[in-house]
């Protein structure tokens, strides 16, 4: 068997914690031999709700903790002043490398300021982005940022591009994703600053497949496999998005159910139905990963299930064995070589231009000196 992935679950985030959380840990378990879960929180609550299960004990272990930080909470102070949360001992095992990932359906903002600072970003990453895997007409598409950096620069837009790209050729197998910035239209001009700053910076990136703007109503249909935006913009478009397809499918089935012919129709198209229904719940992609960070830490919705966290921890694995942070920072690590052999060979060539004829640039340094 595979190496065993060690993954923390924060038993206290989110509105159905630790009910939801610990069941959804439990069904994981069950699903993946491989996986071992950490459940960091409140000992006899989180102990009251797997007496309720049977499930390999020995892959499995409760970390006690003695505080929670609230969805309200500033999160810097929570994070400074709550060392002994079920958030913070969580990433603090990510961090000490006693556990391979982390996953919460607590703060967004703790969530976010606790990975940068416990577990801390790769180095060269400018921002650390959330991003989320969302049903399209064609399969999937990763919507990076959508929460983490509401002012982010172009540069950073064109990182986001890169580790986006890298995800989903890693966890989603795309050989090679569509990348495409998400605006008000689909020609070149349009949008504000920022994007028309950053699509010409995206246009010249030789490391990733652009394919120009995209418009909102073109997501769902399949048009890009990366959709880079800021986090504001993005978060709108994720929760029009689910709560579209929450309405949509709940109507659905209302009116497949409302008298005897629709509820005939419905059982000759049952199969179909079911197909759709779960393509397009969001709780079957998982949570929301942190990339960009040395460790693996993700945020699930703060109402999710059981079914989203066992989808989450299902998630971390792909994560894991495709080894997507060391992917980002081999590639950063690459970057840095490439443009220290750029900036001396610029110097180098500047040398060259200003030493006196019949005199090499390294004679004419060691006058001047």
């Amino acid at each position: 068997m595979s190496k065993p992935v060690r993954i923390v679950v924060d038993a206290m985030g989110g509105d159905y914690a630790p009910v939801e959380t610990v069941r959804g840990a439990v069904d994981a378990l069950k699903e993946n031999e491989r996986i071992q879960i950490i459940l960091t929180g409140d000992a006899d609550a989180v102990h009251t709700e797997l007496a309720k299960y049977d499930y390999p004990k020995d892959r499995l272990k409760v970390v006690a903790t003695s505080q929670v930080i609230e969805t309200g909470e500033p999160p810097v102070a929570a994070i400074q002043g709550k060392r002994d949360s079920s958030l913070v001992v969580g990433l603090n095992l990510v961090h000490t490398g006693e556990a391979d990932a982390f996953v919460s359906s607590g703060s967004s903002g703790a969530v976010l300021v606790g990975g940068q600072a416990i577990v801390k970003k790769i180095r060269g990453v400018h921002r650390a982005p959330m991003a989320p895997v969302m049903p399209t007409a064609e399969g999937a598409a990763l919507l990076i940022d959508c929460g983490a950096n509401v002012d982010p620069r172009p540069q950073h837009l064109v990182q986001f591009a890169v580790m986006g790209s890298i995800y989903m050729k890693s966890v989603n197998g795309v050989s090679n994703p569509r990348v495409a910035l998400l605006n008000i239209g689909a020609e070149e001009e349009k949008g504000d600053t920022l994007r028309k700053e950053t699509y010409p910076l995206l246009k010249a990136c030789p490391d990733i497949n652009f394919v120009g703007n995209i418009e909102a109503r073109d997501v769902p249909k399949g048009g890009a496999d990366v959709i880079v935006t800021d986090a504001f913009s993005g978060n709108i478009l994720l929760k029009m998005y689910e709560g579209v397809g929450s309405v949509m499918l709940h109507e659905l089935k209302d009116g497949l159910t409302a008298n005897l012919i629709s509820k005939m129709g419905a059982a000759l198209a049952l199969p179909s139905l079911k197909k759709i229904f779960k393509k397009f719940d969001i709780t079957n992609y998982g949570g929301a990963p942190l990339l960009g960070l040395k460790g693996l830490v993700v945020k699930t919705h703060g109402n999710a299930k059981a079914k989203e966290f066992k989808n989450t921890i299902l998630q971390c694995v792909a994560f894991y064995d495709e080894d997507v942070s060391g992917k980002i920072m081999q590639y950063l690590a690459e970057e840095r070589s490439k443009n220290a052999a750029e900036d001396g060979a610029k110097t180098a060539a500047s040398g060259a231009e200003t030493a006196p004829a019949g005199q090499s640039p390294e004679s004419a340094a060691g006058r001047e000196a």
